[in-house]
């Protein structure tokens, strides 16, 4: 299957795959890459997930940093300028 720009695919423990859709991606002030994914069955369920340096992605699970990306969520659906309509 060839993924779209606004695709990735992840796995659970159990190694089962699924193909998510991102909404956006963005940088914290410490250059840490973050995106919100959800999957298109439950698009209201959004999951925020972190790059690490070797090109890993995994699911935040901080309270700190949900906090951070709950601000920026926030703010990309309070302001219609930030989303991309292609």
């Amino acid at each position: 299957m060839e993924l779209n720009d606004n695709q990735i695919e992840i796995y659970d423990e159990e190694g089962n795959k699924y193909l998510m859709e991102i909404l956006f991606t963005f940088e914290d002030q410490n250059n840490n890459s973050y995106a919100f994914i959800y999957d298109k069955s439950s698009p209201d369920e959004i999951i925020m997930m972190k790059y690490n340096e070797d090109g890993s992605i995994e699911e935040v699970t901080d309270d700190e940093t949900l906090a951070m990306g709950e601000e920026v969520l926030d703010c990309y659906n309070n302001e219609p300028m930030m989303h991309n309509n292609d």
